[in-house]
């Protein structure tokens, strides 16, 4: 797994801020995000790409398990986790690493100090199925698929089959978070766009309202899917004063 860090000039005890990237994500399509966010909150960042995607190996299997989500917090997290010798830590996901974020505090054992889900799927939403049926399309283009495998190289086509084959299974319908939220004792913050195309503001509603720990949500307006692209000052701000 490719693990990269936005270490500080003078380290300091706070816990570091660890990305969990998005269905199609990798380390490098975070672009210049964690330097700006280490900067702004003064800790250390970390970013990994997920097997199968960006640097890291190729997943072993033809296609991800239903309990993908389940398996980052019980394996590959705290495999990172401990290469790193990292004790403390907070959490920033994005979509589908947003919902990963919740896991991954749910069962942390209090490692983890705080989590902030940015644009994440709390459950199976029709407008979910309709974007990620209309991504399916999209990359149909080969010019598209061509401008993902930048970043993930020749697993670009696998990355996309891993995405919307999930999420369009009928198998996959009944997935929630809302058996694991209770169990997130830690603060989280749930950020969202208004105008977000994989999802309406139930989701970080229903991620405040079962959350087991203090919440706040903040809905930012004329705001899509990726808020840290899109508004990436008013995350920032969101984010520094979250953890202030």
């Amino acid at each position: 797994m490719f693990v990269r860090t936005w270490p500080l000039d003078s380290p300091n005890n706070q816990a570091p801020i660890v990305l969990l990237h998005d269905s199609l994500g990798s380390v490098e399509l975070w672009r210049d995000f964690p330097a700006q966010l280490s900067a702004r909150t003064g800790r250390q960042v970390v970013a990994y790409d997920r097997l199968g995607f960006g640097k890291s190996d190729p997943y072993p299997e033809a296609r991800l398990p239903f309990e993908f989500i389940e398996n980052e917090a019980e394996v590959y997290l705290p495999a990172v986790l401990r290469h790193l010798d990292v004790q403390r830590f907070t959490l920033f996901g994005h979509s589908v690493g947003g919902g990963m974020a919740v896991v991954c505090a749910a069962r942390s054992n209090g490692m983890c100090e705080a989590a902030i889900a940015e644009s994440a799927q709390a459950f199976v939403e029709d407008r979910t199925v309709q974007g990620v049926t209309d991504g399916r399309n999209q990359f149909e283009d080969e010019a598209k698929l061509a401008r993902l495998a930048k970043y993930q190289g020749p697993k670009a086509r696998w990355v996309v089959d891993a995405w919307t084959g999930i999420w369009l299974s009928p198998a996959f319908a009944d997935w929630s978070l809302k058996a694991e939220l209770p169990k997130v004792r830690c603060p989280l913050l749930a950020i969202h766009g208004d105008r977000d195309e994989f999802g309406s503001i139930r989701h970080p509603e229903m991620m405040c309202k079962y959350a087991g720990g203090p919440s706040e949500m903040k809905v930012l307006e004329n705001c899509g899917h990726v808020p840290h692209r899109e508004q990436a000052a008013a995350v920032l701000d969101l984010v520094a004063n979250f953890l202030s």
